[in-house]
C-alpha cells in the first residue's frame, strides 16, 4: 500500500519554510502507552478535534524516528494501519505483539507513530494557504510480567554523578538506572549553592543502563550540589524528586 510518508515529506519541505501555530488535530489519548507482554492486545484510542476529515497512516519503530513505515521495525503489529477519520470521530487501534523475543529481566521501549494527513484545500480557497501534514510520536514500553520493583519507585533508585560535559565545556550530569523500568525526565536540575543550571532537553534513562544528561553553563560545583528533576508516570503525570551528586 502506498506510504503515506512521501505526503508528508513533500509538504513538510513546504511547511519547513514557514512558521505558525497550527497543531494537529489528530490526537492521541494518552503521552505513552504500557503494554504488558502478557497481554493478547492494547488499544490506543485517536481523536480528530477537527471538523474536517484526515487521513491517517500508524507504524511503530525501535528508535529511529527517521524509519519509514516499510523500513521500520518492531515485535508488533497495527491495525487499522491507514484509515480516514471523519470530524469530530474517534478511532480504535489494536496494538498485538508478535511474540517475538524480548529481555524478560526488564523493559523495553518502542515509539508509536501516528501521521496526521489533512484534506486537500477546496477550491476557491486561498490559493496561497498551506497544508500541514503532522507526525505524533509517543513511547511504547513493552513491560514484561513479575518485573521487580514497580515503575513509580523506579525514579528513587536513581543514581547521579558530574562527568565531564560531551562537548568537554563544562559538566554535566548522569543517571544510573539499576531498576528494570525505564524513567522518563521533563526536566532535570542542578542546584550549586544558590545558583540553578537547567538541562533544556529532559530525556529518558533505560532500564539497568545509564545516560549523560547536558547542563546549561555548568562549569564549577559546589560541595552540596544537589539534582532536582521531574519524572513522567505511566499515566503521564509529573511527579519531582531530589537527589544529592556524586562525583
Amino acid at each position: 500500500m502506498k506510504s503515506l510518508t512521501r505526503i508528508a515529506c513533500a509538504l513538510g519541505v513546504v511547511a519547513a519554510l514557514y512558521t505558525g501555530s497550527a497543531v494537529a488535530s489528530v490526537t492521541v489519548g494518552g503521552t505513552r502507552v504500557v503494554y504488558p507482554l502478557e497481554n493478547r492486545e492494547v488499544t490506543v484510542k485517536l481523536d480528530n478535534d477537527r471538523a474536517e476529515p484526515s487521513l491517517v497512516q500508524v507504524w511503530m519503530d525501535s528508535g529511529d524516528a527517521n524509519a519509514k513505515p516499510d523500513d521500520a521495525s518492531a515485535p508488533f503489529v497495527l491495525t487499522p494501519p491507514i484509515f480516514r477519520m471523519d470530524g469530530h470521530k474517534a478511532q480504535t487501534l489494536r496494538m498485538m505483539y508478535t511474540g517475538d523475543a524480548l529481555p524478560k529481566d526488564r523493559e523495553s521501549v518502542f515509539w508509536l507513530n501516528v501521521l496526521d494527513v489533512p484534506p486537500k484545500a477546496k477550491s476557491g480557497t486561498d490559493e496561497n494557504s498551506l497544508q500541514f501534514a503532522f507526525r505524533t510520536r509517543i513511547k511504547v514500553f513493552a513491560r514484561p510480567k513479575d518485573l521487580p520493583g514497580t515503575p513509580a519507585d523506579a525514579a528513587q533508585t536513581l543514581t547521579w554523578k558530574i562527568v565531564p560535559a560531551p562537548d568537554n565545556k563544562g559538566y554535566a550530569v548522569a543517571a544510573a538506572n539499576p531498576s528494570a523500568y525505564h524513567v522518563s525526565f521533563s526536566e532535570i536540575d542542578v542546584v550549586s549553592g544558590d545558583q540553578t543550571f537547567k538541562n533544556e532537553a529532559g530525556g529518558m534513562v533505560g532500564p539497568k543502563s545509564s545516560a549523560v544528561f547536558p547542563v546549561t553553563n555548568l562549569t564549577a560545583i559546589r560541595a552540596g550540589a544537589k539534582v532536582k528533576f521531574i519524572t513522567i508516570s505511566d499515566y503521564g503525570g509529573a511527579t519531582p524528586h531530589e537527589a544529592s551528586l556524586g562525583e
